[in-house]
């Protein structure tokens, strides 16, 4: 697998339309990336239906759900298996149940290929997650090693801190920015002071 992805930090994201599984009507939907037009999209790829910290992943973003709606933002969920394993996923893996998020299957690798996401060696997307803004642009990306889960509450974080920039521009977060927290109006006059500013 490729350690870099097609598309870069502040590129515009080409459309691309999705085939999901919706949990909540039981039903195949076929969406678009445009669709979302006006929200923050997370594009949350994981590597396969059937595993072991992937039902966790998504118990854990599952559970985080209306907060992700809260800060502008909507989730789909990507695996290169079809819509039926999806279904069926859900269906055995207690983890899941009362699972709300739209289920992407990316069996022709397209999704995966446009972010270079892909596993060649075992035909899986990696553990890796895309945050797009509301006008397509390409804002974060994160990836982890296989075994590991990652959190809800720090994709969370970012996205509330994406949302506050994007509607007060000129304004930067800090490390581990909340809401209500102090933030940074970045100029040459705070270079080598940021320390008085954020007291």
């Amino acid at each position: 697998m490729e350690n870099t992805t097609t598309v870069h930090l502040e590129d515009k994201i080409e459309n691309i339309t999705l085939e999901m599984y919706a949990p909540t009507t039981d039903t195949i939907i076929q969406k678009n990336i445009t669709e979302f037009a006006g929200k923050f999209l997370v594009i949350f790829f994981y590597p396969a239906d059937f595993t072991f910290v992937c039902p966790t992943e998504l118990k854990d973003l599952n559970k985080a759900y209306e907060d992700i709606k809260a800060a502008n933002s909507e989730i789909i969920v990507v695996s290169t298996d079809t819509v039926f394993s999806h279904k069926r996923w859900i269906e055995t893996e207690h983890l899941l149940e009362n699972f709300k998020i739209h289920m992407a299957s990316d069996r022709k690798w397209d999704l995966s290929r446009m972010f270079w996401v892909m596993n060649n060696q075992s035909g899986n997307s990696a553990r890796w997650t895309f945050i797009i803004s509301p006008d397509g642009i390409l804002k974060a990306s994160e990836i982890v090693t296989e075994p590991l889960g990652r959190s809800s509450n720090e994709l969370v974080r970012k996205l509330r801190a994406l949302e506050f920039m994007r509607t007060n521009p000129w304004q930067a977060c800090p490390a581990n920015w909340n809401i209500g927290e102090q933030t940074l109006m970045p100029s040459i006059k705070i270079a080598g002071h940021v320390a008085e500013q954020l007291n």
